[in-house]
């Protein structure tokens, strides 16, 4: 026994010895040097304050555009990921995002190396690259350096009773026809002093809580870049501003904001009475908004004709290297109740000072609309209940605000319950509201199914038999010709007036769900 003792003895001190010789001429060992260094990705899903369990968070490296892993948040609402490298050929790119059926979600992180933006995930999708449909994600970027984990890369879902953006009435105060919008004045009511004057040069709208140069005609009618850096220059001491602001912190107006003062019932300029505006010109005014070309860009931006808000997409007046159009500045990122969402745009190649640069407003949720399975969409951004069939309804205005205002459950496909009189045709301002202004065609978009890989469905379309290169109908009227309304055209969704007599198709639209 005490031989077999002395044996393990000495074997076990031979090798402890081996695992221990610093001697660098030891034979047979080799020093295997430091361990990768990796990072962990923690954070929390959560709705409505509370946390979401059972939510697929997904982690992907764009390196190489594969899924590293997913992970399903706990009872708590957590998720993690580990071991997610920081070496190779290449800074370690991933990006983090979140789905479940009922959800629509927006991230949120802070860091260095972490950021929130819209990324293009078209080449996931089977046949989205060769029909041209792009599908874009907000989720968490987050470059793995050593040493730098990342905590709080937190997601909060939407389901459309907490809609982010409540959308401003138009202020159309005359109807036309029973259920129009000046029946029904659908939309978040005006403060009653909605534009102060700060007797400093600049007019706050509180109802989005941006600030506006006052003198509407301070610059001369110019080209898009121009504009973009005319606005971009603007300083306490020019154009009558006494306001201590500095070069940068003005701006060209996105798409949206511009479309924010533009009041439906006045025309000539289409602007509030009152409102404080100087030298408002009925022209043709530049926004940031570049129309949507690509990764070549466009060669046209939006614009909007302040005589009466007719959006102008005409390639002869909005050419943003040759067209001359009015400058307005703006500051602020709106804090109003009003506050206004994200036109979508952010695909390069961008200009400073440009929309797609700045990419002001309430970011865009992801996945946006809600499939509820009974003929209805849900728009989580807005809260509002859109009918899914989008070519049921058609006909004269008149003949369609009535229509809409009959529709009932077992009609165009509706197994929602609803009763005549719930659903009633959008207004101007819920009508363009769909608007994703990093859309080529509006109209191929919200009516595309996404297939994954294999053929599954990852989406199907958001409303169905949505026509291309038509007019849908608005409950507004133009207050500059009372024969026609406001229109959203199906393909660019600029928003035009049609003379109420031609035929036109109708989204049906109803109020959030409680």
């Amino acid at each position: 026994m005490r031989g077999i003792l002395l044996s393990i003895a000495v074997v076990l001190g031979a090798f402890l010895s081996g695992c221990n010789d610093g001697n660098a001429g030891s034979p047979g060992l080799t020093d295997p040097g430091s361990p990768p260094q990796t990072n962990t990705v923690t954070g929390t899903v959560t709705f409505k304050g509370a946390p979401l369990a059972g939510a697929t968070v997904t982690l992907w490296l764009t390196n190489n555009n594969t899924v590293v892993s997913t992970a399903t948040t706990d009872a708590n609402g957590d998720y993690s990921f580990s071991r997610l490298t920081t070496s190779g050929d290449a800074q370690a790119d991933y990006q983090i995002w979140v789905n479940e059926a009922r959800y629509g979600f927006y991230p949120s992180v802070s860091g260095a190396n972490a950021k929130v933006e819209r990324f293009d995930h078209t080449g996931q999708f089977l046949g989205s690259q060769t029909t041209g449909i792009p599908m874009y994600f907000t989720l968490i970027d987050f470059i793995s350096l050593p040493n730098a984990s990342l905590s709080g890369a937190n997601f909060a879902a939407y389901d459309g009773t907490n809609p982010p953006v409540q959308l401003a009435a138009t202020g159309q105060q005359t109807s036309y026809s029973s259920g129009d919008d000046g029946a029904l004045h659908k939309g978040l009511v005006w403060p009653q002093t909605r534009f102060i004057d700060n007797q400093n040069g600049t007019v706050t709208d509180n109802l989005t809580g941006l600030v506006w140069l006052k003198n509407a005609s301070c610059f001369a009618p110019n080209t898009w870049p121009a504009a973009l850096a005319d606005a971009n220059q603007l300083a306490s001491g020019a154009c009558g501003l006494s306001d201590g602001s500095a070069a940068g912190q003005w701006r060209l107006p996105n798409v949206n904001e511009l479309e924010s003062v533009v009041d439906i019932t006045s025309s000539n300029p289409a602007v509030t009475p009152g409102s404080h505006f100087a030298n408002v010109a009925g022209i043709v005014y530049w926004t940031s908004t570049g129309y949507f070309g690509g990764d070549l860009g466009s060669p046209t931006a939006w614009a909007i004709s302040m005589s009466d808000g007719r959006y102008i997409n005409d390639g002869v007046q909005n050419v943003k290297s040759v067209s001359k159009n009015g400058i307005w500045a703006v500051r602020g990122a709106g804090s109003g109740a009003g506050r206004l969402q994200a036109t979508g745009l952010f695909q390069p190649p961008l200009q400073a000072g440009d929309d797609g640069t700045l990419q002001m407003g309430v970011g865009l949720i992801s996945p946006r609309f809600i499939d509820k399975g009974n003929g209805t969409v849900v728009d989580t951004m807005t809260g509002l209940v859109w009918l899914k069939q989008a070519n049921c309804i058609q006909g004269d205005w008149k003949t369609a605000v009535a229509s809409v205002g009959n529709l009932s459950s077992g009609q165009c496909g509706l197994t929602d319950g609803s009763a005549a009189g719930s659903w009633r045709m959008p207004n101007r301002n819920e009508m363009q509201s769909l608007a994703d202004r990093n859309q080529n065609n509006e109209a191929d978009y919200l009516d595309f199914t996404y297939l994954n890989p294999n053929g599954s469905v990852y989406q199907g379309p958001i409303f169905l038999s949505f026509i291309g290169y038509q007019f849908y109908w608005t409950s507004t009227t133009d207050a500059a010709d009372i024969s026609e309304a406001w229109t959203v055209f199906s393909c660019d969704y600029g928003v035009y007036d049609t003379p109420k007599s031609d035929t036109g198709f109708t989204l049906a639209v109803r109020d959030p769900e409680s």
